[in-house]
């Protein structure tokens, strides 16, 4: 028996989360929809800047969301990433345990607690304006085999594929994977980011990759095609590909089967963490021997809890709820 269903890595990032109309990205030349890096510095300047507007504090970061997914499912999940050591490191660690997840967590001495500060828009679109911090400092002897080898499943997020270090670390970790029978599942997480990385991202699927996630953008970027042709040419890559498509649904291909998913219906009141919770439901489902049309189902299911909320993750479970769908 496998300890672990997810084993993921990725960086811990507290989300400072504002909402704001479309001018202030404009003022602070930040392109909607995308994920930015930012110096300490320019973190510094547009939390100045947002003096007047209340900002909420949450745990964030793409693959920490998903594993906080699993866990709320009924899963088990445990995370691997660099923090500060700081307050907001302490923060960040018990948010994870509260919310199920096993903290593998280290800590770096002289970088504090990267952050993402997340701009929610009035069409509830979300961009961010993000400083790693501690997080570029995790190497790959943070990273532990052996529990690599007790999972099913070895999560990554795209964001680490991109920074050379963190990048090697992700390859070392895959490579235990394979090692080991344990399946790897990439979510890409930036349509900028596919963008600026292409070549190397689309070689690190075909060689490692047996779960790929995208979004309809991150999909053009990736393949140059429409979202249902993407599927097709991803799958072609991989085991299961997955095109999230918000509220028009998500396209899945597995087993040579097409699946076309309707999103639950829900009150939208911002999009942070939908598609890391949608992962969530698709990781859970294929660890617990869920068939891909029902797990279709609840990763749209969880999707919509988290899109009803203000944060980018669940803090209860809702393994009941999901008995049904």
């Amino acid at each position: 028996m496998k300890k672990y269903d997810v084993w993921g890595l990725g960086s811990p990032l507290l989300d400072f989360i504002v909402e704001v109309d479309e001018g202030i990205l404009a003022e602070i030349n930040l392109q909607k929809g995308e994920m930015h890096l930012i110096t300490a510095d320019e973190s510094r300047a547009i939390m100045k800047k947002l003096d007047k507007y209340e900002v909420k504090t949450a745990p964030g970061g793409s693959s920490a969301n998903t594993l906080a997914g699993v866990s709320v499912l009924g899963g088990t999940a445990v995370f691997l990433g660099k923090i500060g050591n700081d307050k907001n490191g302490g923060i960040y660690e018990q948010k994870t345990v509260e919310h199920g997840v096993e903290s593998k967590l280290s800590r770096h001495d002289s970088a504090g607690t990267g952050h993402a500060i997340t701009f929610i828009t009035p069409d509830s679109e979300r961009t961010f304006a993000t400083h790693l911090g501690a997080a570029v400092h995790f190497r790959q002897e943070d990273v532990f085999e052996e529990e690599i080898k007790n999972s099913k499943i070895l999560h990554i997020e795209g964001y680490q594929l991109e920074d050379p270090a963190l990048k090697e670390t992700c390859i070392y970790a895959m490579e235990c994977a394979k090692r080991h029978g344990v399946k790897v599942s990439i979510d890409l997480a930036d349509p900028a980011l596919v963008g600026r990385n292409v070549v190397s991202l689309k070689e690190l699927v075909l060689k490692y990759a047996d779960i790929v996630f995208v979004n309809e953008l991150e999909a053009k970027a990736f393949t140059g095609k429409g979202e249902l042709e993407a599927l097709h040419e991803i799958y072609d890559m991989c085991e299961t590909a997955v095109v999230k498509l918000g509220n028009r649904g998500s396209l899945i291909k597995a087993d040579d089967t097409f699946y076309r998913v309707s999103a639950h219906e829900t009150a939208v009141d911002n999009t942070n963490g939908a598609g890391d919770a949608y992962a969530a439901g698709i990781l859970y489902c294929l660890t617990h021997g869920i068939d891909m049309e029902r797990a279709g189902r609840i990763a749209s299911y969880i999707a919509a809890k988290v899109v009803a909320g203000t944060g980018a993750r669940l803090s209860h479970s809702i393994a009941d709820e999901i008995k049904d769908l």
